[in-house]
């Protein structure tokens, strides 16, 4: 049996504690899509969490990482195969209820992300961010929630596809309406609004203004 680590956060008193934990595989209940993990990031969601800000994480310890991008190593489902290289989505649509036979798949109303509980030694245990968890040198995922992409590319930057493009290209697309060449006011150009300004057009203004008191 296959050992890894694993990155989780948990509270002590009123302090937030990041704690490295050995994990062997039995630690990854039965589901989907088995991924070695090789690359996440901290994304904005994870810094909620961290800083008590949002209700991202419904219980203590939790394994950060909404972000990831790896190579399947075992899966129970057919559409995927070990070798597979994949980014995480943290969304996975069900493809059945009346918007996603709409084609509005973003407005999906019973998606079926991972909710799979990683375990410690001592049966403690670790709640998957957005039932990803990519904190890990292994994770569990929904079918759902994987993406093939080619094998070249470089994870660091596929996975970025799987949240901050979506999110920021997907408001822009589904929920602005915004069509190539509209004028557009991005408020932070981060991942989520840098891809958001790319489905404006690909000539960005860099006259910036800030507004006092911000």
């Amino acid at each position: 049996m296959g050992t890894f680590k694993a990155v989780y956060l948990t509270r002590e008193a009123d302090r937030f504690a990041a704690r490295v934990a050995p994990l062997d595989d039995a630690a990854l209940p039965e589901g989907d899509v088995t991924l070695e993990v090789e690359w996440s990031t901290v994304n904005y969601k994870d810094a909620l969490a961290i800083a008590d800000r949002a209700p991202v994480v419904r219980k203590w310890p939790m394994v950060a990482g909404i972000d990831g991008a790896g190579t399947v190593s075992a899966s129970a489902h057919p559409e995927w195969k070990p070798g597979d290289r994949v980014i995480l989505n943290w969304r996975a649509v069900c493809g059945e209820c009346r918007a996603c036979q709409r084609g509005q798949a973003q407005y999906c109303f019973n998606t079926h992300n991972a909710t799979q509980k990683m375990t410690l030694e001592d049966g403690t245990e670790l709640s998957p961010a957005l039932g990803i968890g990519a904190f890990a040198e292994k994770t569990l995922v929904a079918a759902g929630q994987c993406t093939k992409v080619d094998p070249a590319a470089r994870p660091a930057a596929a996975g970025l596809l799987g949240c901050g493009v979506m999110a920021g290209l997907g408001a822009a697309l589904n929920t602005g309406n915004v069509q190539r060449g509209d004028s557009v006011a991005v408020i932070g150009c981060g991942g989520v609004g840098y891809s958001a300004d790319r489905r404006a057009g690909c000539r960005i203004d860099h006259r910036l203004g800030f507004a006092p008191g911000l």
